[in-house]
This record gives structure tokens, sequence and C-alpha cells, in this order.
């Protein structure tokens, strides 16, 4: 390390020909040979030095420049990816609408929806998004061309499409309830990573009568089926309905 040292601070500068990325050997003994009086073999070790220094640096900098480009591939890979990725939200299902037509994962995709998960016999959260829902539906889509609304049974052991049409019809015609057998709704409802757990009402009779607790967010898709944003249960309203209508807006 001493002789690399003093061999690039002393003779290195003086003698280093940068139009030519090589070194003036002759100049180099003539000098080094004059001023320092060092030996023949100590001055072919120092040139050899200064000639593996070269390379490594060379080796070094094509190192840096291929690693910088493959950052900047990586970068760009991630980029297209996460920015144009078109993939709907959840997974393929078929149950039925409270008219018993059947309904797919094609739905949520044909404009612009709103969803949310609820059951028949709620006795707070449901009915209440159910009518905030109509009325910002109303405000934010007045022709109620722009956007699709459907309530999701998480209790279809109850909910059959005739009592959800009931139950939905009496309080807007902007919402399309949705059921189907316990497996296919159980099924969907993981897809769309939404929460849902049977409570009986009497912890010393779990075959008993029960409750559901259950997601309380409405979930916002895209035109196409993708993933907007939710609306959570007791927003302000004005939030709400703008939400809305940035999600026709795209």
């Amino acid at each position: 390390m001493r002789l690399c040292t003093w061999f690039t601070v002393k003779i290195l500068p003086s003698f280093y020909n940068s139009n030519q990325a090589s070194l003036n050997r002759d100049e180099v003994r003539h000098f080094a040979l004059k001023t320092y009086k060092i030996s023949i073999a100590k001055l072919l070790q120092i040139l050899k030095l200064g000639e593996i220094m070269k390379t490594f640096r060379i080796v070094l900098w094509s190192l840096i420049a291929i690693i910088a480009v493959g950052m900047v591939a990586v970068s760009f890979d991630w980029t297209k990816n996460t920015t144009t990725n078109e993939a709907a939200f959840g997974g393929p299902f078929k149950l039925v609408d409270q008219n018993g037509a059947e309904i797919t994962e094609a739905a949520f995709a044909e404009k612009p929806a709103a969803v949310f998960f609820g059951f028949t016999h709620c006795p707070e959260i449901c009915p209440t998004t159910l009518y905030e829902l109509d009325g910002w539906l109303d405000a934010a889509d007045p022709s109620g061309e722009k956007i699709n609304a459907y309530f999701v049974s998480v209790d279809p052991e109850k909910d059959t499409a005739e009592i959800l049409n009931t139950y939905v019809s009496n309080v807007t015609d902007r919402v399309t309830g949705i059921t189907g057998p316990l497996d296919d709704v159980s099924a969907m409802l993981r897809d769309f990573k939404v929460y849902f757990k049977k409570v009986p009402l009497d912890a010393n009779d779990p075959d008993g009568d029960y409750t559901m607790d259950h997601t309380a967010s409405v979930l916002l898709f895209h035109n196409g089926g993708r993933f907007k944003s939710t609306i959570a249960y007791g927003e302000n309203p004005d939030t709400a309905i703008q939400k809305l209508k940035n999600l026709v807006e795209g």
C-alpha cells in the first residue's frame, strides 16, 4: 500500500498520458532512476501496479454502468406493472340477484360500481347504509346511468332472493341485492377480502339464533372491476358523494 501511494502521489501525476491512457515508461524510468534512485526491479513493480490500477478502474466503472442500467430497467418494469395493472379486484362468482336472475362478477365491471355487504336482520349498520347510499347515488348520479350499486348478503341462509328483494326495494330502487348458496357466497366474500362471522346470540347455545359481524364499508370499483376506494360507515355525506363523483370521473 505504501509503495502504491508513493507511486500515485510522486510519479503517476507527472507521467500519465491522458490522451493515450497509458504511462510513458521511458520517461518514468529515467525520472525515477535519476531523481529517486530506485532499482529497476522496483520500477517495474511500480509500473505493473499502475497498469493493474488502470485495469481495475476500467472494470469497476463497467460494473457500475451495468448495475445502473439494471436498476433503471427494474424500476421501469415495476412502474409499468403498477401503473398499468388492469386486473379486476376479487374473483369470479355465480350467484343470484334479488329477482332470482343469475349474476356474476361481470356486473361489477360493466360500469363504476358501489358494493356493500350486510344482512336483512342487521339492526343498524345495514339499513342505515342502504338508506344513505340511496341519497348519495341520487346526488352523485341523478340519472342513475353512471353507477351500479349492489348489496351482497353475508347471511344467505336466511336471506333468500325473495326476502332480499322485499328488504332492498322498500328503501331504494338504485341498489340490487345479491345472495345465493352459502358456500358460493362465502367463497365470493373471501375473494373480495370481506370480513364476515356468524355470532351466536347466546354463548351457551351456539346452534341457536345468531347475528353477523361483517365489513361495514362500501367498496368502490372503477369501470372494469378495478378497486378504487371505500366509503366508511358514518363517513361525512359530502365526502361520500364526492367519492362517488370521483368514481364516475375515473
